[in-house]
């Protein structure tokens, strides 16, 4: 299925000179030229009549397509570019860009040229030309372009793909993405890679749905966005775009290129500089903006032609670290009070308490005034946020022999990406100087080869080999401060410390400039990934009409996960450390006091029995030793020692009971913010032989007609991965895909409608779900079991509707794109889901059932819709107006499905109009992005929301140097 471009073209870059060199010759490009006419009325003045034109014209298409396949026979090699054909323009009165015969477009989905109506997968086509018209180069611009497939706002490392409603759920370092990227011919195996760049200079996107993998270097479960970029050409090119908009936005771009060497070594060079402050301000420094953009990266590109049966690219890209506001742009809304079963919810552990404690509203800061709806002017107010920053360098290598009746093709590759968060609460307080920023460095290195049998006769085939080793080095980092104590106090541990200078300086110290590394061994979590494959594909013709496609796929995984949990740094509290957690020496104590209230023991907040044998014993002052000797000893010490620094007491048994409670609720804020700490642990392995295969007869009804069935299976590898120090691995995602077809030419090939019912079943989905938390379990007091949220499988899922994609190009001078899907993306068994806010009342159970309910982020419609029309004006100028609409019905945000979270319909309306020459030498347009100004949020929950990304607009001068 294809969303068809616009103009459909061809790039040859020439092989070294031959008999019939690698490129088109001229008459071939008039040939070429003269077929956009083909499906379109004719206005250009012309003494043949118009069924005199197609006549020929049908003529001339089947000696290109002759004079093509000749030439890929005689060479063995396949041009060096991808999706379409571009021809020069017929000495007729041809305006640029007018649609072709749309029935030739073609497409490299399965690693061959051959025409897109003859695929049998469900395929979207969007080229880079109207990309660039209405400046769609970042991944979710361009997957609004194409059916059915989204891209799930987050920040640069946790946004993801999704296709057929399948796939908004986060990843972790150590889970591949469900939909796979690839650029270039190199498969990116980490969704971060995909969020950071503006994808410039590009010849065509394609996307293609269900598992893949017997033609693909990686395999994926729900499909792939192949984005291909113009390769280096003989033919000298230099093209420029500057852009200028609302909100200091400036964007520059060059792509240039042409011979090195005549007939031997070509090169391109693609440079892009993106900068413009973001729509939200924070009020804390008002030079920083939210969903700002500091972007500048450059591609560069050599194309070496030796001989006619050898060639090489090799590709260097580098993007230098920059940093962009994505984190935090959120504006608070009031907490709902009541749950959902009507019992009041007495916020004592929302912001509304905690900035109405005298500790901060002393500043004058108001919660009303100054946190609500972004201080009523939908600003953010952070002191300690800083911008994401993110930064990648990378160089493949693809070589190409021609071997009698096969193409041997090698691609090496390499690429890693940085990321480093450091986030804040949502307020001018040191309460968190990060609280909770991941910072990892990312690694694959790659190899793949590929043996291609030349097409025709009875069958045709590609084999391959593909190995990528992958390395992530990360940590979850926090960084408590002088307020944090304050702001993470229960309401009576707040008000005990609150009343008394001393407590004071307890509340304080109790977190400030505490540090930590979550999931670290010193400081790094390392995670190991290596696949092994071997794959292969043919193509059975049976007749001329009847053609089976068969795949298989083996995957060897082996995937590995280190970590630890970590303090760096005590900050000013180290004597208020408890003295064990979880068999880490931590060279504290542990204090009780007697509740007089209960008359029970009570130890950092917990309820036990005095002198209770174990981990602990009670001893005289109400100090908690450990049961060794000199763990007791130490620890008396340190009891010593506070009582000393924060009463001028010199002993623990010489404060009084409320000091000794002061203390104790001093070290339990710390104690529970600090939370499970554990020595440096290998999680289980995952390691599995994994298959994939794809069975795909299609029927070619007559020339304007095909029809395919598909049966699609893909394995996602399981994950090796911590539960609060625990090993809790997650099993592999395995994915079913039916799909039933219909590809058209209709009204004269002026209308390609494409058509789609499909039935995906996924077991063992992966996903945030409820688990047991052994640790807390194991240390509860009570005995009861305790859960957490954390990565791990849903049973069954299923998505099914309907796909449809086309163009028509049956008016002059005007082509319009539409692509659109009906589906239903629903849990088909899911008993162990997390609870939303509303079901945090006490008593509530620890998840629910969800099995029915529609997937977090899936619209039940979809579709996107784009036209443009081109006018000549004057002497060699035209005009030209474009837009792309794209909309989504109601979808829920929440990962736990939160009544709160649902998101109304909406679309985006993104509009060109300008005027420059037919020769585009130059041209000037007025871009307008959202130009509805639809405010519709991003996300939603019971007490935030992220708003959208408001109307922008800008000028836009482009040309050739």
């Amino acid at each position: 299925m294809s969303s068809i471009p616009a103009s459909a073209h061809l790039r040859q870059s020439r092989l070294r000179q031959s008999s019939i060199p690698f490129r088109l010759s001229p008459l071939a490009a008039v040939i070429a030229g003269m077929a956009f006419f083909s499906g379109t009325p004719a206005y250009a003045a012309d003494e043949k009549t118009v069924a005199e034109l197609q006549a020929e014209i049908s003529r001339l298409k089947q000696a290109l397509e002759k004079n093509q396949q000749e030439l890929i026979a005689k060479t063995g090699a396949q041009p060096e570019t991808t999706t379409s054909f571009e021809a020069a323009a017929p000495a007729v009165k041809q305006q640029p860009d007018e649609p072709q015969a749309l029935d030739t477009v073609v497409v490299r989905s399965r690693n061959r040229i051959e025409r897109l109506q003859d695929v049998p997968l469900s395929v979207s086509v969007v080229t880079g030309k109207e990309l660039d018209r209405l400046g769609a180069h970042d991944i979710d611009a361009i997957t609004k372009r194409a059916a059915n497939v989204s891209w799930n706002q987050g920040n640069q490392r946790t946004s993801s793909l999704s296709i057929r409603g399948i796939g908004k759920q986060g990843q972790t370092e150590a889970q591949d993405p469900s939909v796979g990227l690839i650029v270039d011919g190199v498969n990116y195996a980490y969704n971060a890679l995909s969020s950071s760049y503006d994808f410039t200079d590009v010849d065509a996107v394609e996307v293609t749905r269900g598992p893949q993998g017997t033609l693909l270097g990686k395999n994926t479960s729900l499909g792939v966005i192949n984005i291909q970029t113009r390769r280096p050409s003989f033919t000298p090119s230099a093209d420029y775009s500057l852009t200028y908009g609302q909100r200091d936005r400036f964007k520059g771009t060059l792509s240039a290129g042409g011979p090195v060497v005549d007939n031997l070594l070509a090169w391109r060079g693609s440079f892009v500089v993106n900068r413009g402050a973001g729509d939200i301000t924070n009020e804390y420094n008002k030079d920083l903006s939210y969903a700002n953009i500091d972007r500048v990266s450059g591609r560069v590109q050599f194309l070496l032609t030796p001989s006619e049966d050898f060639n090489a690219r090799v590709s260097v890209n580098l993007t230098p670290r920059a940093g962009e506001f994505t984190n935090g742009r959120t504006i608070y809304t009031p907490t709902p009070t009541t749950y959902a079963n009507g019992s009041v919810n007495n916020l004592s552990t929302d912001a509304k308490t905690r900035l109405g404690r005298s500790w901060f509203t002393q500043s004058g800061y108001s919660y009303e005034r100054d946190y609500l709806y972004g201080g009523n002017n939908k600003n953010v107010n952070n002191d300690a946020a800083r911008p994401l920053v993110t930064g990648s360098k990378g160089a493949s290598a693809e070589l190409n022999w021609n071997i009698g009746d096969h193409t041997l093709t090698s691609i090496t590759a390499y690429q890693d990406y940085h990321f480093n968060a450091v986030n804040d609460e949502g307020t001018p307080f040191d309460i968190n100087r990060n609280s909770g920023g991941f910072w990892n460095d990312y690694q694959q290195t790659s190899q793949e080869l590929r043996l291609s049998s030349r097409t025709g006769g009875f069958v045709d085939y590609q084999t391959g080999l593909y190995f990528i080793d992958v390395k992530n080095e990360s940590n979850y980092q926090k960084i408590w401060g002088a307020d944090a104590g304050a702001w993470f106090a229960s309401t009576t541990q707040y008000n005990a410390l609150n009343a008394t200078a001393e407590g004071k300086v307890l509340l304080r110290d109790s977190l400030a400039n505490l540090k930590m590394y979550y999931n670290s061994p010193a400081g790094t979590q390392s995670i190991t990934n290596q696949s092994s494959a071997i794959f292969g594909q043919a193509n059975w013709h049976f007749t001329d009409a009847l053609t089976l496609t068969t795949g298989l796929r083996f995957t060897q995984e082996n995937r590995n996960n280190t970590a630890s949990s970590v303090i760096t740094s005590n900050g000013d509290g180290a004597i208020l450390n408890p003295s064990v957690v979880n068999g880490v020496t931590l060279g504290g104590f542990d204090s009780y006091y007697n509740s007089a209230a209960t008359d029970k023991w009570v130890l950092n907040g917990n309820v036990v029995a005095a002198g209770t044998p174990g981990a602990y014993l009670v001893t005289a002052g109400s100090v908690a030793l450990t049961t060794s000797a000199a763990g007791a000893a130490a620890a008396l010490t340190q009891a010593n020692a506070a009582a000393l620094k924060y009463f001028g007491v010199a002993t623990w048994a010489g404060l009084t009971a409320p000091q000794q409670q002061q203390l104790a609720y001093a070290q339990a804020i710390r104690k529970k913010e600090i939370g499970v700490v554990f020595n440096s642990t290998r999680a289980k392995a995952f390691q599995a032989v994994q298959p994939a295969f794809v069975v795909s007869p299609s029927y070619k009804i007559n020339d304007n007609l095909t029809t395919y069935f598909s049966l699609q299976y893909g394995e996602k590898a399981g994950i090796s991965q911590f539960v609060n120090g625990i090993s809790s691995p997650v099993e592999a995602e395995k994915s079913t895909s039916f799909e039933v077809g219909l590809k058209s030419a209709l009204f004269n090939k002026t209308l390609i409608l494409n058509a789609d019912l499909f039935l995906t079943n996924i077991k063992n989905y992966q996903q945030s779900v409820r688990v047991v938390d052994q640790y807390s379990t194991s240390i509860d007091p009570d005995g009861k079991t305790v859960y957490t949220s954390a990565t791990g499988n849903v049973p069954k899922v299923q998505a099914k509707g309907l796909e449809i994609d086309g163009v028509y190009a049956g008016i002059p001078r005007t082509t319009i794109r539409f692509s659109g899907a009906y589906n239903i993306a629903r849990y088909k068994d899911f008993k162990n889901a997390a609870q939303p806010n509303e079901y945090g009342y006490t008593g509530a159970p620890a998840y629910r059932d969800v099995t029915g309910q529609i997937l977090p982020g899936a619209s039940k419609v979809s579709f996107n819709i784009g036209a443009e029309y081109r006018q000549p004006v004057f002497n060699n100028q035209e005009f030209h107006f474009g837009f792309n609409t794209a909309y989504t019905s109601k979808y829920n945000s929440d990962n736990s499905l939160s009544d709160y979270s649902w998101i109304s319909a909406k679309y985006i309306t993104d509009i060109s109009i300008g005027l420059g020459r037919s020769d585009k030498s130059y041209d000037v347009s007025l871009l307008v992005k959202n130009a509805f100004d639809d405010d519709t949020p991003l996300t939603k929950s019971w007490n935030s929301y992220t708003p959208a990304i408001p109307r922008w607009y800008g000028v836009v001068f482009t040309g050739k140097l």
